[in-house]
């Protein structure tokens, strides 16, 4: 088994990795800081997933070229689901390590939050907070299922909390299946989560035959994860079984018996006989749901329970993905020292990078070598000589090309002036509402007012409202900052006496039901 040498080094020129975060089976979490990233950033910490494919000790050509394929998948998963509440891949890269060990790795947002077993572990959730988280989840697998991806793995620990634990996303679409395939179904995820139709054999040792995967193995693994979070005991007991009953502690809770039934259809063995979506599955729980709702008092209204999971977003999310990686599948993951032949690949800077946390890398002397002796009490310097190495010599550039090169580097300093001068103006006019969002433009994302609600001239409620947004109203999305969204109201659900001033305004994000 060979680990990659990334510790207190800095990758491509970029990443300062200072902690490992974990190992799997064939990748290895870092965690780094993006030194081009603005210190205000939420992504100034990173996530680096790499590939090393020499953490598999029969590795061969084939099953070498399996996992770069599978890797480069991953981050295909992730641009296709990308949402509030899944994961995002910021970047990737090829680079080597520092004993010149050639890998791929993805760049991924860093969740200090922790994950949600760990948070189970610690404290209970209660039924309020669980149905919170859960809600995220159900929005983030909905998400993914509409556009062809099954994550395959769900469990709280593959849940990751922002720093504030105020929003979760779904991680580890290593082993996702993009789309439907004749591929036979492989054994993946933790057996007391996976649905049956992931092991050839179930828990009675009857072979089972599914003709392909669907959503509703991602529906199983989901109702056992609702089992963990709202009733803080494992479901190791109903391991590749379905749920027939509640431990004896939450028995007693009002809401038990509408769970029970749910989570039971959820997990039978055939899949046919389960929910066939995330919907579904989300409809029937809306009689356990609406005990985490407030009650109806004379100055409060209960709120509307939503028809579907609705997404909570956090600060930092863009619906931009990052340029699609396209991985070498070919030999060239080869154990190289990092004086031998040249590769076609970016090498870690450790000379470069900060000191003394980021040291130079030393270059030992042969064994045979030994310095020769000090005369008269005076330090000889020691001369290593590297076989093999060839230095090139560098022309000396004629003074035309020089001054060429002054005209042309005063040019590209002209051009990055105006262009920052561009954006500048850009942003002011666009803060000041004399410009639209390009952003919200391009993204074209609508959605429908699921309730009358007042409009507001900024993300809050401190404020007087500049009118009423009435029920199915069709909304265009132009920002969000927080849970809030600014709209444009291209149609009112219905006409009102008194007209909006102006069809852009700010409206909550749980009154809104996004277009999928």
């Amino acid at each position: 088994m060979k680990e990659l040498s990334l510790d207190n080094c800095r990758l491509d020129r970029r990443y300062d990795i200072f902690s490992t975060l974990g190992r799997g089976s064939y990748a290895e979490i870092f965690a780094a800081r993006d030194t081009l990233a603005s210190p205000q950033s939420p992504h100034r910490q990173v996530a680096i997933k790499a590939l090393n494919v020499f953490l598999q000790d029969d590795l061969d050509a084939d099953l070498e070229r399996t996992l770069v394929e599978n890797f480069q998948n991953e981050a295909v998963a992730l641009d296709r689901v990308r949402h509030p509440n899944i994961i995002s891949r910021l970047g990737h890269g090829t680079a080597r390590d520092a004993r010149g060990t050639l890998f791929h790795y993805l760049v991924l947002e860093y969740l200090e939050g922790g994950d949600l077993q760990k948070l189970c572990r610690n404290e209970p959730l209660g039924l309020k907070k669980g149905l919170k988280y859960i809600e995220q989840v159900c929005a983030g697998l909905r998400h993914a299922h509409n556009s062809g991806v099954i994550h395959r793995d769900i469990k709280p620990q593959n849940l990751l909390l922002t720093a504030d634990q105020e929003t979760v996303k779904i991680a580890d679409f290593g082993v996702a299946r993009i789309h439907a395939s004749n591929a036979p179904i492989t054994r993946v995820g933790t057996n007391i989560y996976a649905a049956p139709e992931h092991s050839p054999l179930s828990a009675d040792g009857d072979v089972m035959v599914v003709a392909e995967l669907t959503p509703a193995a991602d529906i199983y693994s989901l109702a056992k994860t609702v089992y963990a979070l709202l009733t803080h005991e494992s479901p190791r007991f109903y391991a590749n079984q379905p749920i027939t009953d509640l431990p004896l502690a939450i028995r007693g809770e009002e809401w038990a018996g509408q769970l029970k039934p749910v989570l039971e259809k959820a997990t039978r063995r055939e899949p046919g006989e389960r929910y066939q979506s995330v919907d579904e599955f989300w409809r029937d729980l809306e009689s356990v749901r609406r005990f985490s709702e407030d009650f109806e008092t004379a100055t409060h209204i209960r709120p509307k329970v939503h028809a579907v999971p609705q997404p909570h977003v956090a600060k930092g999310y863009s619906p931009i993905a990052p340029q699609q990686p396209r991985f070498d599948t070919s030999r060239e993951l080869k154990l190289r020292h990092q004086f031998g032949p040249a590769v076609a690949a970016p090498a870690i800077d450790v000379a470069n990078a900060a000191k003394p946390r980021y040291p130079a890398l030393v270059v030992p002397a042969e064994p045979s070598a030994s310095p020769p002796p000090a005369e008269n009490g005076k330090s000889v310097q020691l001369k290593i000589e590297i076989p093999n190495a060839v230095v090139p010599e560098v022309p000396a550039r004629p003074k035309k090309q020089r001054k060429a090169l002054r005209r042309f580097a005063a040019f590209l300093i002209f051009i990055t002036m105006f262009a920052g001068g561009l954006f500048v103006t850009t942003s002011l006019l666009r803060n000041a509402g004399l410009l639209p969002n390009i952003a919200g433009l391009l993204s074209h994302q609508t959605g429908t007012a699921n309730t009358d609600i007042n409009l507001r001239p900024d993300p809050s409620t401190n404020n007087d409202p500049i009118g009423v947004v009435t029920k199915n109203s069709r909304l265009r999305i132009v920002k969000t900052q927080n849970n809030w969204y600014q709209v444009d109201v291209l149609e009112q659900g219905r006409e009102r006496d008194e007209q909006l001033p102006t069809n852009r305004g700010w409206l909550n994000g749980r009154y809104v039901d996004l277009d999928q």
